[in-house]
């Protein structure tokens, strides 16, 4: 009892006492409060550290994204490296330049990367020593410029070689707290290359420059010359240091440098792209030599125009050459006399200017007794006297006209004078009297006079042109022959004017008499120039003017209809001539036009006239002229192909001329062809001609057809047209046509 009595005393005063109790149990509240409250700001700092954590990972990510952005953009590499060497991080880019695995390689010591560095020198360089960390590397950093001509990749294999540039530094706090090595790589392989290739163009452009066969330079906008070669500067006879800085306008003459100023703007101005002109540049020592300028504008990459380049062709001796081309195709060759082309186009010009009446006059002069002097003399003597004629006549003329020379002993004067009658007749007078004084050829003097017959202009000659006039010059020189000779006549409208009904009548009637003949040029075989064959030439012995070539009588044959019966006169002459030769292996040509043939009655004559005298088919050849009238599917072609079925061979004559002459040895029986003497003449002087004349030639033998060049004049072209591949040849070389006396019997 005592004891409970005691504890309930106890548990009484202990309860008893409410001011304790109330004591303690704040003291309990604060504590817990206090404890929470730390709680909750332990926990709202660990939020704010987690949060700073967060965003600073957020950051993080978001500048290594970037950080990979911009290396995928950019063409430098970057390499992170320890102060040890030892690869911090490397850059996709920086992987791909030195050939290594990104991934594989952070954590590596740098010189335990798989690649091979060497300089420019070619020799080996420490990887670690170019990547990396370098002894007394500073803050300013450093760059090394290297080649990197092989990356060995693991496993042996080989890559391209590059070249890179190399730029290191370092980069504080790097690597934790401590310093590391930024290195940023470069790949200018590409760079480098086209630098090289720059150089070696301007290298080669340089070198081709100065050592071009043609003059060459570089010329600014100015017009002046920057830089020339030695060939530009032996052209100019002067010397390359004196060209630097020249105007190039001044190297002209003064007439030709507006047209150079002109064509200079036009290419500045877009309007072309480059210009080429033939001029004249004067030399150092104040010759004139002629040139080709050829020019190009060179633009910058922005299409700027940066400056220009000029080539200078020495174009002299192609120009002289085409002068005397033309010349010579305008002149005659032996008196240097304008030739029947030239005279007409002289002539005709004057007549179509307003008010030439009785300010132009048609002087037509022909020889007497030429002819005897040629088959006496022979025709050296003969051209000594046809150069005296033409002095005579220069000087008769006094600068008053044109003289011409048509051919043979044909001269034409057409005389321009305010009073033309009277100049015309102190033309003709002057004639005379220059020619009453003997020719002296050698140690003889020859005698020769003229016929002369004029014509003035008119209204009704100046209507009809050139033609007209030379017809009517021509008529009043018939006269004069037919009146005696040496003697002037004036063309009036009693006369016919060489294609009216008189001359036809007679024309006829010498077919008739036996005044037209029959002469032969002889053809050779080019070989060992012995006599093959020969072509048959007409001439007409006139009465009155001698023997008349075919060029001043041909033309009224077809006007005066006498085509056909002149083709057989001709064949039947022809069978008989080769009938009576000596030597049977010789064989004819005869010439026959388009008018000659079609209704067949020249191939029925000449196969009757061959059959009559029993004479092999093969030695009669016909020659077919005008091939440009022969036309598909005409009587003309089944008259050929009747000839050459008979065993008469066809030949092509002017072969090279014409419309379409080849043609013609495809779809005509051509056997043969005949080379235009316009070829023959230009060899060896004129290149063209002769490749013309070879390229004709070979394609004649491809076809194995029978090969004859006319006019042959000089040993020099007898032996060029053999060596390319002509049989035969004819011409004054191997002698001219003969009447058929000379030529009967002959073995020679």
């Amino acid at each position: 009892m005592t004891h409970g009595a005691a504890h309930g005393a106890l548990d009484t005063s202990f309860l008893g006492s409410s001011d304790t109790v109330s004591t303690v149990t704040s003291a309990i509240g604060c504590i817990a409060i206090i404890a929470l409250l730390a709680v909750l700001v332990l926990m709202a700092r660990q939020r704010r550290e987690v949060h700073r954590a967060n965003a600073a990972l957020a950051l993080s990510r978001e500048l290594r994204h970037r950080y990979d952005a911009l290396q995928a953009v950019t063409r430098e590499g970057a390499l992170v490296s320890s102060l040890s060497g030892r690869v911090l991080d490397i850059s996709e880019r920086a992987a791909a330049i030195l050939g290594v695995d990104a991934a594989s390689s952070v954590g590596q010591q740098i010189g335990d990367l798989p690649v091979v560095l060497v300089n420019e020198m070619g020799l080996s360089m420490n990887p670690a020593a170019v990547l990396g960390h370098r002894g007394g590397l500073g803050h300013t950093g450093f760059t090394v410029d290297s080649e990197l001509v092989g990356v060995a990749l693991p496993g042996g294999a080989q890559a391209q070689a590059r070249m890179v540039q190399v730029a290191s530094q370092l980069v504080p706090a790097g690597d934790g707290d401590a310093a590391a090595v930024l290195t940023t790589l470069v790949d200018v392989t590409g760079r480098r290359e086209v630098e090289a290739a720059l150089s070696r163009s301007e290298t080669q452009f340089r070198v081709a420059m100065e050592n071009a066969p043609i003059g060459m330079a570089l010329v600014d906008l100015d017009w002046r010359i920057v830089e020339a070669n030695a060939a530009l500067a032996e052209l100019l006879g002067t010397s390359v240091g004196a060209l630097r800085g020249y105007p190039m306008a001044d190297l002209s003459t003064p007439d030709t440098r507006p047209s150079e100023r002109l064509e200079v703007d036009r290419l500045l101005g877009g309007s072309q792209h480059r210009f080429s002109l033939e001029k004249r540049y004067q030399r150092a020592d104040g010759h004139l030599v002629w040139v080709v300028l050829d020019t190009a504008l060179v633009r910058t990459p922005n299409g700027s125009p940066d400056h220009f380049v000029v080539q200078v062709r020495d174009s002299t001796e192609s120009r002289l050459q085409a002068e005397m081309l033309t010349h010579r195709a305008m002149h005659d060759p032996l008196t240097g006399l304008a030739n029947r082309t030239l005279l007409q186009e002289v002539l005709q010009s004057v007549l179509e200017q307003p008010g030439i009446v009785d300010r132009v006059a048609v002087l037509a002069c022909d020889l007497d007794g030429f002819k005897e002097i040629n088959d006496r003399y022979g025709h050296a003597a003969g051209d000594e006297v046809l150069v005296h004629v033409a002095s005579v006549l220069r000087v008769a003329t006094a600068r008053r006209g044109t003289v011409a020379r048509l051919g043979g002993d044909e001269f034409v004067v057409v005389v321009q004078d305010v009073d033309g009658p009277k100049a015309v007749f102190e033309v003709a007078a002057a004639i005379h009297a220059g020619l009453e004084e003997p020719v002296r050829v050698a140690r003889r003097r020859l005698s020769v006079g003229a016929s002369i017959g004029i014509a003035l202009a008119d209204p009704e000659a100046i209507e009809g042109g050139a033609p007209a006039m030379l017809a009517a010059a021509d008529a009043a020189l018939y006269r004069a022959k037919a009146a005696g000779r040496g003697r002037t006549e004036v063309y009036d409208q009693s006369m016919n004017r060489g294609s009216g009904a008189d001359l036809h009548q007679e024309l006829a009637a010498a077919l008739e008499s036996g005044e037209l003949v029959v002469y032969y040029q002889p053809i050779v075989d080019l070989g060992d120039q012995s006599v093959v064959g020969y072509e048959a030439l007409i001439r007409w012995q006139h009465p009155y003017r001698g023997l008349l070539l075919p060029n001043a009588f041909l033309s009224m044959v077809q006007e005066a209809g006498l085509a056909v019966a002149l083709g057989q006169f001709v064949a039947r002459r022809v069978v008989e001539a080769v009938a009576a030769m000596k030597d049977q292996t010789r064989w004819v040509s005869v010439n026959v036009s388009a008018d000659q043939l079609g209704d067949g009655e020249f191939a029925t004559t000449l196969l009757a006239e061959i059959s009559r005298h029993r004479v092999m088919a093969g030695r009669i050849v016909v020659e077919l002229t005008e091939t440009s009238l022969v036309a598909s599917g005409t009587r003309i072609r089944h008259e050929l192909t009747q000839l050459s079925a008979a065993g008469v061979p066809v030949l092509l004559d002017d072969f090279g001329t014409g419309v379409s002459p080849l043609s013609y040895l495809r779809d005509l029986p051509v056997a043969g062809v005949k080379l235009d003497m316009s070829f023959t003449s230009g060899i060896p002087d004129d290149p063209t001609a002769g490749k013309i004349a070879r390229a004709l030639g070979s394609l004649a033998r491809e076809l194995a057809m029978v090969t004859i060049a006319e006019g042959i004049e000089h040993a020099e072209q007898a032996e060029f047209l053999h060596r390319n591949g002509w049989r035969y040849g004819q011409g004054w070389l191997f002698g001219s046509a003969q009447p058929v006396s000379s030529v009967l019997g002959t073995q020679s």
